[in-house]
């Protein structure tokens, strides 16, 4: 049963995924409430209410249930007592499942493992002689995560060649947190698949993207990516393999490393819509955001398909003072995101240049 027009959708958080969630609910019908604790956030510039509150506010979290036929979130750090407890009262979609394997890089990594895709091998850690062990393991190098949170490449240390010993005092600096070291892997490039699936099991894949990060930070997603057509469908399949394991019902990305062989290792999963899709908005008839709104709700998932050859970009911060000069350039496509303060490594909007398809 699909949610009739008119019907409000809670949305948990106010960035800008919130915000152009709520810009894909209104064009089918739909009105948006949003809980996030920073008044006048992206989202509530569009969305119709704000619940100003902490995520985890109980009497926020019964007022958003109240309020809304479905429950949906734009980040991934939601907590799980929170999304467990709207979900005794409130359809949540995804399911907290999801939220609980993305949120700790281990589980994240077992979880792949265990449903057969292969990722980076890794290690956990939580003191610094693990990370010594670990280290040897993996001849010196890796990357030191922390377990959970962590974003744009914060949260991380890098080893290069170290020798194996005198890391006394590694794990207080990284706050003391678990953490997980990941092997480096030789690959050619990083993509990306934005993957739908319904409310009745319907799949709907967007062709992947390939990925250019800067400083840790999403910098460019381009379509097509250089891969062969059975790369891709292996892409395809893995993002289908984990909708199906989860029993999900959203917009998920999932992010892979591309080897020399055209093979692929897992990197991460966003259980949710997802900033290396945002090319979809200029490319595609139905957007990754309008097709999450579309799941949730329980529509009929729309067609994927691309109609351009595109590249999207971040603006980060300054960035933001090249507009002007962008909307000069015909075939270009620009959303800013509302924010009043331009800071380093903050993300300010993105724009998609787009071509006929070759």
């Amino acid at each position: 049963m699909s949610l009739p027009a008119g019907s409000t959708i809670g949305i948990i958080g106010g960035g800008q995924l919130g915000r152009m969630l709520a810009m894909a609910a209104a064009r089918l019908g739909y009105r948006t409430v949003v809980l996030e604790p920073q008044a006048d956030c992206p989202a509530a510039q569009l969305a119709n209410r704000q619940i100003v509150a902490a995520y985890d506010d109980t009497a926020a979290l019964a007022e958003l249930a109240a309020a809304s036929a479905v429950v949906t979130y734009e980040f991934e750090n939601v907590p799980v007592v929170a999304a467990n407890a709207l979900a005794a009262t409130v359809p949540v979609y995804p399911p907290a499942r999801a939220l609980e394997v993305a949120q700790d890089r281990v589980a994240e990594k077992q979880f792949l493992n265990g449903i057969g895709i292969q990722t980076a091998d890794f290690r956990p850690v939580d003191t610094d002689e693990e990370l010594t062990a670990a280290l040897k393991k993996f001849d010196g190098s890796g990357i030191l995560k922390t377990r959970r949170m962590g974003y744009d490449g914060k949260g991380q240390r890098v080893f290069r060649n170290m020798e194996t010993g005198g890391f006394a005092g590694t794990c207080e600096a990284m706050g003391n947190v678990p953490l997980i070291l990941e092997s480096f892997v030789a690959f050619e490039r990083e993509i990306s698949v934005i993957t739908a699936r319904g409310l009745d099991g319907s799949l709907a894949a967007y062709d992947p993207a390939e990925n250019v990060h800067r400083d840790g930070i999403l910098h460019t997603s381009t379509l097509p990516a250089p891969i062969t057509s059975e790369t891709a469908a292996a892409a395809q399949a893995a993002a289908a393999r984990i909708l199906a394991s989860l029993d999900y019902v959203g917009v998920i990305g999932v992010e892979f490393f591309v080897l020399a062989d055209g093979s692929l290792l897992a990197n991460e999963i966003a259980p949710r819509v997802h900033n290396s899709g945002h090319w979809t908005e200029a490319a595609c008839v139905v957007s990754q955001f309008e097709q999450h709104i579309r799941a949730v709700a329980g529509l009929p998932l729309g067609n994927p398909g691309r109609h351009f050859d595109c590249v999207m970009e971040n603006l980060i911060g300054d960035d933001v003072l090249r507009v002007p000069a962008l909307l000069a350039e015909p075939d270009l496509m620009l959303h800013l995101y509302g924010k009043a303060e331009a800071r380093p490594g903050r993300k300010m909007g993105h724009f998609t240049r787009t071509s006929r398809r070759g």
